[in-house]
């Protein structure tokens, strides 16, 4: 088994939402967010690595950042990439 603390960088933390929840439970999906420079191999092998489950199919999102105004004052949010990992049948992961 490869070493863990490897790919704590790739996975910087699950991205929960109502439609990612509701995506938990239809299709077996759960969302990261990601480093910029991972690609969709290096993400299978982290979670498989980490949560011990089998993936079955991993997509990629990029994001673009956006415009926000905080206290009347103009600012921006950075870029982010989002991966979408589907697992295989009868796996879970348990975020607690």
């Amino acid at each position: 088994m490869a070493n863990p603390n490897l790919y704590y960088d790739i996975l910087e933390k699950p991205h929960v939402t109502e439609k990612s929840t509701v995506l938990q439970g239809i299709r077996n999906q759960y969302t990261f967010r990601v480093a910029p420079s991972a690609n969709k191999s290096e993400i299978k092998k982290a979670v498989e690595t980490l949560f011990e489950v089998e993936v079955a199919k991993v997509n990629i999102v990029r994001l673009p950042g956006k415009h926000k105004r905080i206290l009347g004052r103009p600012g921006h949010t950075g870029p982010w990439k989002k991966a979408l990992v589907t697992l295989r049948e009868g796996q879970s992961i348990d975020f607690v």
